[in-house]
């Protein structure tokens, strides 16, 4: 798979830190984030959507990340569309 990273959190302790990658070949964001609190997770998985179940599936979760990243984010995003990703 080919990663780019694109940024890690700045103001995160050395052992935590929430990253942003784009998978070149998926087109698609790599997010690594913080763990939800248990109420946070329940409070997505009871979220109802019309035309979708509610919970999380087995093969999805549920982060977290710093708003201080949402420059990244938009970075990442940037880059998919240049690769004219549809």
């Amino acid at each position: 798979m080919p990663l780019l990273f694109v940024g890690i959190d700045p103001a995160t302790e050395k052992d935590k830190s929430p990253t942003l990658w784009v998978d070149q070949e998926k087109k698609e964001l790599v997010i690594q984030g913080w763990k939800p609190s248990p109420e946070l997770k329940a409070e997505c998985a009871a979220f109802e959507l019309p035309g979708h179940a509610k919970g999380i599936p087995d093969d999805e979760a549920v982060v977290r990340i710093p708003a201080r990243m949402v420059h990244m984010i938009r970075e990442a995003c940037d880059v998919i569309e240049r690769a004219d990703v549809r």
